[in-house]
């Protein structure tokens, strides 16, 4: 199990939730990027946004040491 703590990442394009997702699971930043590019697409785009949106409130940001 992953002992890592969920948090946006400081690896940022907008608000930093798909490269700390990526960082989590231990997968390339622009593999879960595509994933979300491509997951957002075949929704018509508004569940991939809000879904966003609301991760984006709920991860707390990675603190830098």
């Amino acid at each position: 199990m992953n002992k890592r703590k969920l948090t946006r990442s400081n690896n940022r394009i907008i608000a930093g939730v798909c490269a700390g997702i990526a960082e989590w699971l231990g997968w390339d930043i622009a593999l879960v990027r595509l994933l979300y590019l491509i997951l957002s697409i075949f929704s018509a785009g508004f569940p991939g946004v809000i879904a966003y949106i609301i991760l984006w409130i709920i991860m707390p940001e990675e603190k830098v040491f």
